[in-house]
């Protein structure tokens, strides 16, 4: 098959129709519009993202396109994905019917639902997904926790807030043992931790990786550890370019090791030129600082 009849058929194929016929069903309390959580019995699910182009296996490493779930579901190899994939042109999958939120909403109703949510604390569903499944340090939790930046989310999920330059919580990363998204109806900001007047800027792409480099560097004096929510919106690029034009200030681009952590590292890298700040590249040798910090740790044993 030629490539541009693999990109046709890509784009006619939705990976919700290749769910749907192996018997998953939407998880529509979990589900946003941007991210639709999809459930097979007690223990599958996949996630599907970019308008049902791609997914990804919150358990798992696994994601890609329509031809990889279809061999995430059995296909044995690439040819037989295609076949599967060919057969489902035309199937129209049950999309989810989304409530139409409500318009103008009263001022404080937003920031109202994240100081309704309790802080950590030693041992809550939260502090343990972060300290036993991604090892952030107990000492990290807390200063995190000091610093008003956690919520307790349902299903033993941490929220991470994305704050303004006032210190309003205008959203929230969502991250737990079977979710990743960000709050409905937020505002992709920046996630803010470290010192609070600091010379040295760490832009990463997730809270959790933010809080895995501060771990590594010890906390280091003078730095604020700051997150994207793995966006790049005008707003974002405006506040890390204000934290840029303070003076003596030093941006450092410590994203991904991969392909869309290198081009947030050039957008990071053309800010720090523009407002003559100093700038640095920090690369995990794994794919990102939440892998780096559990390496590091199993390295210390």
């Amino acid at each position: 098959m030629e490539k541009k009849d693999v990109d046709e058929l890509r784009g006619k194929v939705p990976c919700a129709a290749v769910l749907e016929r192996a018997g998953f069903k939407v998880d529509l309390k979990e589900s946003t519009r941007k991210a639709v959580k999809y459930r097979r019995g007690d223990g599958e699910i996949v996630i599907v993202i970019h308008d049902g182009r791609g997914w990804f296996d919150p358990l798992s490493e696994a994601k890609g396109d329509v031809f990889s779930l279809a061999e995430h579901l059995g296909a044995d190899g690439f040819a037989d994905a295609l076949k599967r994939v060919a057969e489902l042109v035309g199937f129209r999958p049950t999309l989810p019917v989304w409530k139409r939120p409500a318009r103008d909403r009263p001022a404080g109703t937003f920031a109202g639902r994240w100081d309704r949510r309790l802080k950590l604390r030693p041992g809550s569903p939260a502090w343990r997904y972060l300290a036993d499944a991604r090892a952030i340090p107990d000492h990290i939790i807390q200063e995190t926790v000091d610093q008003d930046r956690l919520r307790e989310g349902p299903y033993s999920s941490m929220w991470a807030a994305h704050t303004d330059e006032a210190g309003i919580v205008v959203g929230w990363e969502e991250r737990g043992p079977e979710w990743r998204g960000f709050s409905s109806g937020g505002t992709k900001l920046l996630f803010r931790f470290g010192a609070p007047r600091p010379g040295r800027v760490c832009v990463m792409e997730a809270a959790i990786d933010a809080m895995s480099l501060a771990a590594i560097e010890g906390l280091r004096h003078g730095t604020a550890y700051v997150s994207t929510g793995g966006g790049w919106s005008p707003a974002t690029e405006a506040a890390i370019r204000a934290r840029a034009a303070r003076p003596g200030m030093q941006l450092v681009a410590a994203t991904d090791s991969n392909l869309q952590g290198d081009v947030f590292g050039d957008r990071i890298r053309a800010i720090a030129v523009e407002t003559g700040a100093a700038y640095d590249r920090l690369r995990p040798n794994s794919e990102d600082w939440n892998d780096e910090l559990r390496a590091v740790l199993q390295r210390a044993r």
